[in-house]
């Protein structure tokens, strides 16, 4: 079933891609839409703030829009949103630990295209109430902990352990060796599991 629902997605895609490169626009909001809530998991797994996500996410959205034309499918399209996300988080990431202040960015703003404006609709940031009785403080303390890797560990951690991603296709979107992959994601759990045994004993 998982074989047949990835290539019926794939197939979906083909078609959508097809059409935005003839210029259609509400075929690429259509991925923007697909896809919106899983690179903003990613790029806020990486970063670390939500807001910087969010930009992140718009400027990863406006490469593949201005891009597409060049998209020849080697890769699936998540494969490629993928790596231009993760890109744009790490390169963000870099701005974010060289600065001390945030500038005021809406997540509202709608992406220019050069046939008008495409309105983003991001996913909520708000918790379920659900999640800040049960989950708060764990996912606070994960989310501390994956914060303190290195950022070669974490994007493979959070594309393999949290998108579940492929080590072939984490190596393809990294363009690294697949034994770095596997090496790198092995580190990076074991100083997940060292940091969080730490930071819950804290709730015991």
């Amino acid at each position: 079933m998982l074989r047949i629902k990835n290539r019926t997605t794939s197939d979906e895609d083909a078609l959508l891609i097809s059409s935005c490169k003839q210029g259609d626009i509400n075929a690429f909001e259509s991925l923007v839409h697909k896809y919106q809530k899983r690179m903003f998991n990613i790029a806020f797994r990486i970063i670390g703030d939500y807001d910087d996500a969010g930009e992140a996410v718009q400027e990863a959205f406006l490469s593949a829009y201005r891009g597409i034309g060049k998209f020849r499918g080697d890769a699936t399209f998540l494969t490629w949103l993928t790596a231009i996300t993760v890109n744009l988080a790490k390169n963000r990431l870099k701005q974010v630990r060289g600065r001390r202040h945030h500038e005021i960015y809406s997540l509202d703003d709608p992406i220019q295209t050069n046939e008008g404006c495409m309105a983003v609709d991001p996913p909520s940031n708000v918790p379920s109430v659900q999640d800040q009785l049960e989950q708060h403080d764990i996912r606070q303390k994960l989310q501390e902990c994956i914060s303190v890797l290195e950022t070669d560990f974490r994007e493979v951690l959070v594309l393999r352990d949290m998108q579940e991603f492929s080590y072939e296709e984490i190596s393809s979107m990294l363009k690294i060796a697949l034994g770095t992959v596997k090496s790198r994601l092995s580190r990076a759990r074991e100083t997940i599991r060292d940091c969080l045994k730490r930071k819950l004993g804290d709730l015991l």
